[in-house]
């Protein structure tokens, strides 16, 4: 036998030089929940080790992971039900939570990126991420509030807006109204593939933000659709993506593949939050190494091709390779 490929297993050195792909603190993006008050942090049942943080102790923790070389964070807020209403107007109010919360990070924390989120559900007593009429979601009416809430949250601070709607049209929407509000430089990183997934239960126990009716199939993709990404993918990035994202990960790994191969922009992934909870749940009772099958699962997005991955799993990860 000429070729045995074991010969290049042989080792822990030689594994490591011919080692294909590698995982860093610098491929991590971690999402955060901030919520109303002072001094208070709650863990989220579903989510283990995940909480939502008052802004005050939001910020503490961004010191912490930033100590540990997390540089690139996502926010999401969970806003009260009394704010909320049929058009999400409080998305845009200066004096809201999440408005408040992305100055004050932007400002004490001026070397990070913060990703923002650009959806209507957080805010709509309907739950759903359009404006709902007559049990439709309209899309064109939609987009000029997606449009205040970006320059709201670039106005705050924002230096780069996800918007994770998934409304027709949005990407070049959103790029047309911040260039005209003199937001040139705000990125946009596009949730372009964003499947109607039964992987996202325990994110919207975070926010509670589920649909007060029906399901989001109408604007999410169908998890049978492979080539559709494709079509996504080039309106986004014709109208002005900087970002192309593929939402969930793990059960997608084909598609963060083909946006890879098909396009020249940066591909993320976003290690969804019924991805984290499978693994945590399994670990807890057992039934795997946790801290095993968090590495394996990361590696095999970025194999696929992410460059960055959204991941609940990222401070664990920092604190492992400096442990």
């Amino acid at each position: 036998m000429l070729q045995r490929p074991r010969r290049n297993r042989a080792n822990a050195v030689i594994r490591s030089m011919v080692e294909e792909t590698r995982l860093s603190v610098q491929d991590m993006l971690f999402p955060l929940f901030v919520m109303k008050g002072k001094q208070q942090k709650t863990e989220i049942k579903s989510m283990p080790g995940i909480y939502r943080y008052t802004n005050d102790l939001l910020l503490k923790e961004i010191e912490e992971c930033v100590q540990l070389g997390i540089k690139s964070f996502a926010l999401f807020p969970q806003v009260p039900e009394s704010k909320k209403d049929s058009l999400a107007t409080e998305s845009y109010q200066s004096e809201s939570l999440y408005l408040q919360s992305i100055h004050e990070i932007s400002t004490r924390f001026p070397e990070i990126s913060l990703l923002t989120d650009v959806a209507m559900d957080p805010y709509s007593s309907d739950g759903h991420d359009g404006v709902v009429r007559d049990g439709q979601i309209l899309n064109d009416e939609t987009l000029p509030i997606l449009a205040k809430m970006a320059i709201a949250q670039a106005q705050a601070g924002s230096r780069l807006i996800g918007p994770s709607d998934m409304m027709d049209g949005r990407v070049g929407y959103l790029r047309e109204s911040l260039d005209e509000a003199g937001f040139s430089n705000v990125g946009i990183m596009s949730y372009t593939a964003k499947y109607a997934s039964a992987f996202y239960g325990p994110f919207r126990d975070a926010l509670e933000s589920a649909p007060k009716f029906g399901d989001k199939k109408t604007y999410q993709m169908n998890p049978a659709n492979r080539r559709e990404a494709l079509i996504e993918s080039e309106l986004d990035e014709a109208e002005g993506a900087d970002f192309l994202m593929v939402k969930p990960a793990l059960a997608y790994l084909d598609i963060i593949s083909l946006l890879r191969e098909n396009s020249h922009l940066p591909i993320a992934a976003y290690n969804v939050s019924g991805e984290y909870a499978m693994i945590k749940a399994a670990a807890q009772h057992g039934w795997l190494d946790g801290e095993k099958a968090m590495l394996e699962c990361l590696l095999s997005i970025k194999r696929a091709g992410a460059q960055v991955i959204l991941t609940y799993f990222a401070k664990e990860f920092a604190q492992l390779k400096l442990s």
